[in-house]
């Protein structure tokens, strides 16, 4: 979600539909107008960066589109695709 306004704690964001949400803040801190949020239950879990949020736009959307019986956009989740498969660095060292 992209941030439209901050007030004490809290932050107006809203979506890729247009509807707006009331958003914790605490667990990310200060954020400022335009910033993108990735959300959980109410709460801003991260601060990400508009690119990170348009590939969990794409990512969404593409999922949306399964749901209704769709074919997967390609840009969907264009961030895997071509690519080998890796482990995360915690576990690369097994």
């Amino acid at each position: 979600m992209q941030v439209v306004a901050v007030n004490a704690g809290l932050a107006l964001c809203q979506r890729e539909d247009q509807s707006q949400h009331q958003i914790d803040l605490s667990l990310v801190g200060q954020v400022e107008v335009g910033d993108w949020v990735l959300v959980f239950t109410g709460a801003a879990m991260e601060v990400i960066s508009p690119e990170r949020a348009q590939q969990i736009q794409q990512a969404l959307s593409g999922l949306a589109a399964l749901l209704r019986g769709e074919a997967l956009p390609d840009e969907a989740f264009a961030d895997l695709c071509h690519r080998e498969p890796q482990l995360p660095p915690h576990l690369q060292r097994q």
